[in-house]
């Protein structure tokens, strides 16, 4: 079994940062692309920000030049930080990755159980 299990969200004052860490455990062969996406109250969940194995990275229009993806392969972790926050961006994150499962070698798609982030002053 493989699990994501998200730390880091919370309120936050508008202006301020937040950074958001995602750890994958279980049987893991591999992990190929990791990500965050967001869903806001009566929307519809969004890509915010995906990166490679390899580091390679994009984002969503409405966070780049303020939050900045990464990751620790040794780890398994994958990280946003968040700066620059706004109303706006006030949801609930999950991460997801596309593992390779040490049990059978599949690659499948998995997600975090999803994470509260609070701009607001």
């Amino acid at each position: 079994q493989v699990q994501l299990v998200e730390s880091g969200g919370g309120l936050v004052q508008p202006g301020g940062s937040l950074r958001l860490s995602c750890t994958a455990s279980g049987r893991i062969s591999n992990i190929n692309a990791m990500g965050w996406y967001r869903q806001a109250p009566g929307k519809q969940r969004e890509s915010v920000a995906a990166i490679t194995k390899g580091g390679s990275t994009n984002y969503a229009d409405s966070v780049k030049g303020r939050f900045t993806i990464s990751r620790d392969n040794a780890k398994n972790t994958v990280y946003l930080q968040m700066n620059g926050l706004n109303a706006e961006d006030t949801a609930v994150y999950y991460c997801n990755a596309d593992v390779v499962r040490g049990t059978d070698y599949r690659v499948v798609h998995y997600w975090g159980q999803g994470i509260q982030v609070t701009v607001s002053s």
